[in-house]
């Protein structure tokens, strides 16, 4: 696609612009292949079927507060993929977190384009009623809400250390024909240890947007209090 021209602009400016565009481009190309190595990967490890704790964010009359439901059951029907976004709220993290809280709050926006395709929860390690609490201020509505408090999950998956901290992951299941879950992929914030890169970015657009203006990103966690 042609670099945009106003006419006026320097040497200097066009040529600067011509090389971001080319890198731009080569960006794309990038993300593409790494998608595709994703849906190339083979079939994933059996795991446990794990527990954990559910009830709808606004109780009404007859609802079950609390009901236990398994990995298994979260899948709604065949072929169907469940991602489970890993929310750093609970243990050590007794505060929700502002980024993850800013990242669900566009899960909730788009939840209902997700269901089309895939089976999509938010799980924290916080015990159920705080969630719902932090759900409620947030008007989560559209999102399927569970706490790990249960079982071992987070730790297993390792969006949780021994002495209970907390880190941003989202994770991916598949069933098999033989109805056992398989792990099929998960990212978090630091793909290393030591690696400082926010892997979990490209899950919001906010972080796209500011990359696009001239400051940056500025503070990278969100000015808002959550």
């Amino acid at each position: 696609m042609r670099v945009t021209n106003l006419g006026n602009e320097s040497a200097e400016y066009t040529a600067a612009r011509e090389e971001l565009s080319q890198a731009e481009a080569d960006l794309v190309r990038r993300r593409e292949h790494v998608a595709e190595l994703k849906r190339g990967l083979p079939e994933g490890p059996i795991v446990e079927d794990y527990l954990f704790h559910e009830g709808p964010t606004e109780l009404a009359a007859g609802d079950t507060p609390v009901r236990e439901v398994r990995l298994s059951e979260l899948f709604t029907g065949p072929g169907r993929p469940l991602m489970l976004y890993h929310f750093m709220f609970g243990k050590e993290q007794d505060r929700p977190c502002p980024g993850c809280t800013m990242s669900i709050d566009g899960f909730n926006g788009v939840a209902h384009h997700l269901a089309g395709t895939v089976d999509f929860a938010v799980v924290a390690a916080a015990d159920l009623p705080t969630l719902r609490a932090h759900a409620r201020e947030r008007d989560w509505s559209g999102l399927r809400l569970l706490s790990a408090a249960p079982s071992n999950f987070k730790y297993d998956l390792g969006s949780e250390n021994s002495a209970g901290d907390q880190d941003a992951t989202l994770s991916v299941f598949t069933r098999d024909e033989g109805g056992a879950v398989r792990h099929f992929y998960s990212t978090r914030v630091r793909m290393a240890d030591g690696d400082n890169q926010q892997a979990t970015d490209l899950l919001s657009p906010i972080w796209h947007l500011l990359d696009l203006a001239p400051q940056g990103r500025g503070e990278w966690y969100p000015r808002r209090s959550y």
